[in-house]
């Protein structure tokens, strides 16, 4: 008759935890990451534009100095 290895088994159920575990801290991550943009984005997008738009007109400028 063989001979149980608890071993392996104990291995594979904390190896199951781990994963488990890890897969909730990643969906927590993302659900935290798609709310914040959201918030913090309608805030900052006149901002970004308004850096976007300097960052057009800087290039303009340093091409006539030269």
């Amino acid at each position: 008759m063989a001979k149980v290895n608890y071993q392996y088994e104990k291995r594979q159920k904390e190896l199951a935890k781990k994963r488990k575990k890890e897969q909730k801290q990643k969906l927590k991550e993302i659900k935290k990451n798609n709310q914040a943009p959201e918030v913090q984005g309608s805030e900052n997008t006149p901002a970004v534009q308004n850096s976007s738009e300097s960052a057009k007109e800087t290039p303009s400028v340093q091409s006539q100095e030269k």
